[in-house]
């Protein structure tokens, strides 16, 4: 067995950081990650550095922020001319092997499917140009052909709760939890040290849980969306936008959203269960002691929160993510901190435990560990979804979170310390007035900019010291314009009907 530590690093997609029982929410069932926060360190305040899936991941991938990598968004690549944290760890001799979502996005599609610095990859992504170059979709299709939405039902159903069209053994997140173990298992004599990358699709809408997993909670077992009043008003574009094409903007009821909650818990329990599964395997092969756990997530969710759905937007639900890191003798067991960290610092985490780095550019962010190990200290994180007119940027310490809305041109500022569930937007009450929250959208505004000047962000949000003025951005008035199909690509291929659709 290698000196090295190994490294298990776990992500889920589209977790909420409320969503783990030991962390204060009393209506989930996470056993596993209660096991983490109880042995490791829980990071209370982890913000992504982009709320969307494709720029989260491209940031964790190189290290650095949508502004350095310029992948804005899920349309957006992945930068070619920059090495992955994959291929420093093959560098300094790790084992390294992928399994599940990675969504890697390249001009080139083929590059795509590539591994990209993992020795194996093993893939298990939602919407595929080339299903045969998809480990999961082979497998579902050899033994599962009548299946058209293995992820779950998308389209006009992708917000609607959903029992999983296959059983539990074929779920797409019992797969993950299969072949990471498997892994894990196969390691046991290896001489090397070795990295695994388990990433979960779920609870990524649709929310879509086996049975019997759709029945572990009913909808009045779970909390009801959290709207303050007023929360109109600090609804942005993004809200909007997101809440026509999902078809979310025309109305709805607490019975849908609860249930739609009830299943969203569902689905992160499952994957619970399997990250339980995977613990319990490092258990048994002796590799407990010798391997750092992290566990995230890529963003949130609005979940129904401000009468809103998905990703994207700058709330709390979407932004704060869950960060849960365990290591024996690396990191203290029981601890929370409340430094304001990002999943950028996963990046520097992983070169620093291997004790390596990149060839071609400089890692952002600092070492998960060490925070670990001192007091929690306050520190400004940056959050960005786009750029341009379509951008909005964020900053958030400990305290205070401030927002700018380009296709808006609005700013916006919440203490998070006396107002957590973001009630009450202040710039309209600071501005002129020498009060503290005054001196905190100053100060922040001048952090943000300078962020954006280092990063090479100024030309497109900047103009001199204010920011750069786009077209206000507005919603079509016609209630179908811009809804949104979003079919798995084997729904129009599978569904043909004799007699009725070709």
């Amino acid at each position: 067995m290698s000196d090295s530590p190994n490294i298990l690093f776990i992500i889920t997609d589209q977790q909420r950081a409320d969503t783990i029982h030991a962390l204060g929410n009393p209506a989930i069932r996470t056993p596993a990650l209660d096991r983490l926060v109880n042995e490791g360190t829980a990071f209370t305040n982890c913000y992504t550095p982009s709320p969307e899936c494709v720029p989260a991941r491209c940031c964790i991938t190189h290290g650095q922020y949508p502004s350095q990598t310029r992948c804005y968004g899920n349309g957006s690549n992945f930068p070619e001319d920059r090495e992955t944290y994959m291929t420093a760890l093959s560098r300094k001799g790790y084992r390294t092997h992928g399994v599940g979502k990675y969504h890697f996005a390249y001009a080139d599609h083929d590059r795509t499917y590539e591994n990209n610095g993992f020795d194996q990859r093993e893939r298990q992504e939602e919407i595929v140009r080339k299903p045969e170059k998809d480990e999961y979709l082979t497998f579902i299709r050899e033994n599962y052909p009548e299946v058209t939405d293995p992820h779950g039902i998308r389209g006009d159903m992708y917000y609607m709760p959903q029992p999983s069209m296959l059983p539990q053994s074929a779920h797409p997140t019992q797969w993950v939890g299969d072949r990471a173990v498997k892994f894990i298992e196969e390691q046991k004599d290896s001489e090397r040290p070795w990295f695994q990358y388990v990433s979960f699709v779920h609870p990524h809408p649709p929310f879509a849980p086996p049975s019997p997993w759709h029945k572990l909670y009913r909808d009045l077992d779970v909390p009801p969306p959290h709207r303050p009043e007023g929360f109109e008003n600090n609804l942005i574009h993004i809200n909007h936008f997101q809440n026509r094409y999902k078809r979310f903007d025309k109305g709805t009821d607490i019975h849908r959203e609860r249930m739609m909650r009830a299943y969203y818990y569902a689905s992160i329990s499952f994957v619970d269960y399997q990250v339980g599964r995977i613990l319990d395997a490092l258990d048994e092969q002796g590799f407990t002691d010798n391997t750092l756990v992290l566990f995230t997530s890529d963003h949130g969710e609005l979940l129904g929160d401000f009468g809103s759905v998905g990703k994207r937007s700058y709330h709390e639900p979407v932004c704060n993510v869950p960060l849960l890191l365990r290591g024996p003798g690396m990191v203290p067991g029981g601890n929370i901190s409340t430094t304001p960290v990002s999943l950028i610092d996963i990046t520097r985490t992983l070169l620093d435990t291997a004790g390596t780095g990149f060839d071609t550019h400089t890692a952002e962010g600092e070492n998960l560990v060490d925070f670990a190990n001192r007091d929690s200290k306050d520190r400004t994180v940056f959050t960005q979804l786009g750029s341009g007119g379509r951008a909005i940027y964020t900053a958030v310490t400990r305290r205070w979170k401030f927002v700018y809305s380009a296709p808006d041109n609005r700013e916006l500022l919440f203490d998070l310390e006396q107002d957590p569930g973001e009630s009450r937007d202040l710039c309209p009450y600071v501005i002129g007035r020498k009060r503290e929250s005054d001196q905190a959208l100053q100060s922040l505004r001048q952090e943000l900019w300078q962020h954006l000047r280092d990063t090479g962000e100024a030309e497109q949000a900047l103009s001199g010291d204010s920011w750069k003025v786009y077209p206000k951005q507005s919603v079509p008035e016609h209630p179908d314009a811009g809804l949104l199909y979003q079919d798995h690509p084997w729904a129009s291929e599978l569904e043909s009907i004799p007699g009725y659709r070709a």
